[in-house]
């Protein structure tokens, strides 16, 4: 279900005239709960299992974690558990086939003939972004910066939420579950706030991204022979806005669509084409994915505290998982090491 398809207006319509016309804050949220899984559940049914079973596992695992101590075996191992969990299944569904292409390959290298199994795996829409999501509750919990939540209606909620679910920004559980407390305040003008940015978000990415520059990029780069600079430069500026139009109007388009509910998501993209260097870059760009980066790898790896040697290893370790968390591919490999090596020079 795509914000950019007359389902989902009228799956949205429905939403909001439900949630504006309940009066009780729970009768609301088990609305928003229950659309959130039908919103998802439209992809293929038989993931919502896969995303409440992620949902359940950490909110059980959050509850272990905050009944033993800090620095404790036990604690560590359940938090251990939670990422066996979670990554285990991002690396099976999005992983998998790219995995076993890469081991026949280096097989055949080395003389060794092996045909792996057909496993026809298909992707669950959103994984990459609601398994980070709940990674950053677990993580939180474990390192005591947050109180582990007593309601599985609410976490379940948190990790669904459907405005976000499937192409972010990443929320975490530190900023989203407070906000499932208490009701904040239907007010009018924030719904025409929030019916504003849905619209902005719909005209980057439909008008702007779809219509007016892709024609132009996709003619470029799937042209076989050589081109002449002008239409080379052409199709590259056609393409870097094609992709920012893409993900920044499905990023608006969450933001308004959250706020028109009440909820505050975090800002996504702040203008990354003025950036003047890389690290201002990715300071604007895809905020939510390089601000998770930093906080939960780059400084439990050391950061920039233990010299300037360490401190380049880790901006590449970093910058080689954002690459590979974009995608199952070299090309995004070499993408996001380009960037680490880019950011290490800077």
């Amino acid at each position: 279900m795509l914000f950019n398809s007359l389902t989902f207006v009228v799956f949205f319509a429905l939403v909001l005239a439900g949630f504006w016309t309940l009066k009780s804050w729970n009768a609301r949220k088990n609305l928003l709960l229950v659309a959130s899984y039908v919103f998802y559940g439209a992809w293929n049914p038989p993931f919502a299992l896969l995303l409440f079973l992620s949902s359940y596992v950490d909110f059980l695992l959050g509850l272990r974690m905050a009944k033993t101590p800090q620095g404790s075996g036990s604690r560590r191992g359940w938090l251990l558990v939670s990422l066996v969990v979670n990554l285990g299944m991002l690396g099976f569904f999005k992983y998998g086939t790219f995995f076993l292409e890469n081991l026949q390959w280096l097989l055949a290298q080395a003389g060794v003939v092996y045909q792996p199994p057909t496993m026809d795996i298909v992707l669950p829409v959103g994984i990459s972004f609601y398994t980070f999501q709940s990674l950053t509750y677990t993580l939180d919990v474990y390192r005591g910066t947050l109180q582990p939540t007593r309601s599985l209606r609410d976490f379940a909620f948190f990790v669904a939420f459907f405005p976000q679910l499937v192409a972010g920004p990443i929320v975490r559980a530190a900023d989203f579950l407070p906000q499932c407390e208490a009701p904040a305040p239907l007010r009018p003008g924030r719904m025409a706030w929030g019916l504003f940015l849905m619209t902005l978000g719909l005209f980057q990415k439909v008008v702007l991204a779809d219509t007016l520059l892709a024609g132009a990029s996709e003619t470029v780069f799937g042209h076989r022979g050589p081109l002449v600079p002008l239409d080379a430069w052409a199709g590259v500026i056609a393409f870097s806005g094609q992709i920012f139009f893409d993900f920044s109007g499905y990023s608006t388009c969450a933001i308004g669509a959250a706020l028109c509910l009440g909820f505050s998501l975090v800002d996504n993209f702040r203008f990354p084409y003025a950036a003047i260097g890389f690290s201002d870059f990715w300071r604007r760009w895809h905020i939510s994915l390089s601000s998770l980066l930093r906080d939960y790898v780059y400084i439990p790896l050391g950061g920039n505290r233990k010299g300037m040697a360490r401190a380049s290893i880790n901006v590449l370790i970093v910058m080689f998982v954002g690459g590979l968390w974009h995608g199952a591919a070299w090309t995004f490999v070499a993408w996001g090491v380009l960037h680490g090596v880019y950011l290490v020079i800077e």
